[in-house]
């Protein structure tokens, strides 16, 4: 935990920029039927019947101190998409610049340099890895990444209500982080 906070001590510096990442499913359901309008003296009324269609994966990258956040949707969350992510996330041009990036994540099996490896040829993954600073929050303190909060806020403003496809869940998390940012 020490770890953790130590890292947020830190000040800004865009040539070592600190960023939180983290995951969490999102269940895609499609509504039955669907709801009956509101009329004068009766609101809308919705079906609590719904169709399950599958899961996705959101993502979420927050630099608490940069002030910017971006959002993915991907219909898997395995360690070859965290490490697409993480490419991203390295690649992206606000990072351009950067020496090496502060990466404060769960510690799961999937968030680690190996992952890289598993899905990028051994020259891109350490051209990668290269660039990163891993730091895990303890097991049962997630609660320490600041990404986690972001997930919150986007799930209670953005993604509370029923959506069938991942396509809308993207579009919606991605909308919402512009006007966040």
């Amino acid at each position: 935990m020490e770890q953790v906070l130590e890292v947020y001590k830190r000040p800004y510096d865009p040539a070592h920029p600190v960023v939180c990442m983290d995951e969490q499913p999102k269940q895609l359901i499609s509504e039955v039927s669907g709801p009956l309008p509101a009329a004068p003296d009766r609101p809308e009324r919705a079906d609590y019947e719904y169709v399950r269609e599958g899961v996705c994966a959101v993502w979420m990258f927050v630099e608490p101190l940069g002030g910017w956040r971006a959002v993915d949707a991907t219909d898997t969350r395995t360690k070859v998409d965290w490490a697409q992510q993480v490419r991203r996330l390295v690649d992206d041009p606000r990072y351009a610049a950067a020496e090496r990036i502060t990466l404060v994540c769960d510690n799961l099996n999937t968030h680690a340099l190996a992952s890289l490896y598993a899905a990028f040829e051994p020259a891109e993954a350490l051209r990668i890895a290269r660039r990163l600073e891993l730091v895990h929050t303890p097991k049962h303190g997630s609660w320490l990444n600041v990404a986690e909060s972001e997930l919150s806020v986007l799930t209670r403003q953005c993604l509370g209500r029923r959506m069938a496809e991942r396509d809308t869940v993207a579009t919606e998390a991605v909308a919402w982080s512009k006007q966040r940012n």
